[in-house]
């Protein structure tokens, strides 16, 4: 079955609602905090944990698109996703929120299982614009997630954020069932076969270990600029608040709607040069940064440059490995995010020492420096990285 642009604008909808679920928790964090009568470090351990149900839904979850029917897994992990939502609303001590944080998190991997399903039913001439529209859906809903959550705490309390993603997750049932095609996968074998097959696609693929460390740089590099920024903003000259700090989201936003236009580009073009170009926007947006330190407009032009060139490393480096063995999209997409995640993670952390040491300049450094790494691999691996196919065999 073909997608239609209903079927896509669905896919994009349901992308970026649900992996907003894993970002509500952090502004909501201090009213956590003096509600449970805990630090604000201890309050911060429900992201953590939210984080860690993601990593381990990506790996333990996401390979089963492989295996079992894809809408139906997609339709009971979201109302999962949504119960587990509601819990966090009723949770009575922090010890329950962070176990409930832990369940969404794992339940809230249904984007990583929408992509490969998108991939699969897609028109390979169109591929990548697809997969750029729903990647859009997923971007706004990372960006926008902040500034909903909130605004709703500050007017209606924690709970009630929860509460409202729990009850837009159930709808989103409602409509993937109705809306959702079939999506039928190849592979018969056991689940421990499932598994190891990871490992045989990332010592046969070299376009999967290519891609999944260009991404990992530049994952990270969006880890330590979201990390950092908030120092920088809250300072001398800016001193801005929260609220206003969270407006920088949709800058961000606005360079996720040119994923649609980059993934246009890859269908026109061989998908790894638009790497190439998303790599030259990573470098300038923090060239903007260094040099406008002090000036909103810089830091704002220079958060559109860096999110255009994440969407075009992301969404081309993502049709590239769903382009190498269509029977095992969704392991690939595991590797591929696994990966990508980590980068995220060390991004951030990287973020903070730095900033520790050498407060906005060293961010930018360090910024760079992840950039490069991208760079060399880039352009190190090119001879490397062309498609191997046929070496996952199938149970």
């Amino acid at each position: 079955m073909a997608l239609s642009k209903w079927n896509i604008f669905i896919m994009a909808l349901c992308t970026g609602l649900i992996v907003a679920n894993i970002y509500y928790s952090q502004p909501l964090l201090i009213l956590i905090s003096e509600e449970f009568g805990v630090s604000e470090s201890n309050a911060g351990q429900v992201t953590f944990f939210t984080q860690i149900g993601y990593a381990l839904g990506l790996v333990f979850c996401v390979p089963l698109g492989d295996k079992l029917e894809r809408k139906g897994q997609i339709i009971g992990m979201t109302a999962f996703a949504s119960l587990a939502l509601i819990a966090s609303g009723f949770s009575k001590s922090i010890l329950m929120l962070k176990a409930t944080g832990l369940l969404i998190g794992f339940t809230s991997v249904v984007p990583q299982l929408i992509l490969p399903m998108a991939a699969h039913l897609s028109d390979p001439a169109r591929r990548g614009k697809i997969i750029g529209n729903i990647m859009s859906g997923l971007l706004v809903g990372i960006l926008l997630s902040r500034t909903l959550s909130g605004v709703v705490g500050a007017h209606l309390g924690w709970r009630a954020m929860f509460w409202i993603a729990g009850g837009i997750s159930l709808l989103l049932v409602v409509i993937m069932a109705v809306s959702f095609p079939q999506s039928r996968p190849t592979f018969s074998g056991s689940y421990g076969q499932l598994m190891a097959s990871l490992f045989t696609l990332v010592k046969e693929q070299p376009v999967l270990r290519e891609a999944s460390v260009i991404n990992a740089c530049s994952f990270a590099m969006f880890g330590l600029f979201w990390t950092t920024v908030v120092f920088l903003l809250s300072g001398s000259p800016f001193h801005y608040h929260s609220d206003v700090i969270g407006l920088m989201g949709l800058a961000a936003a606005a360079g996720a709607l040119g994923a649609p236009l980059i993934g246009q580009i890859a269908d026109k073009q061989n998908p790894r040069i638009a790497v190439g170009y998303g790599i030259i926007f990573l470098f300038a947006g923090f060239v903007l940064f260094y040099f406008s330190r002090a000036n909103i407009i810089g830091i704002i032009a220079g958060i559109v440059a860096i999110d255009l060139g994440l969407q075009g490393i992301h969404v081309s480096n993502q049709t590239r490995i769903y382009a190498l063995l269509p029977e095992a999209r969704n392991r690939l997409n595991t590797v591929f995010m696994t990966v990508s995640f980590i980068g995220t993670s060390l991004g951030s952390g990287i973020g903070l020492w730095v900033w520790s040491v050498g407060k906005w300049p060293a961010v930018c450094v360090a910024g760079v420096s992840l950039i490069t790494i991208a760079l060399l691999v880039y352009l190190l691996t090119y001879k490397k990285a062309s498609p191997v196919k046929g070496v996952v065999q199938e149970g």
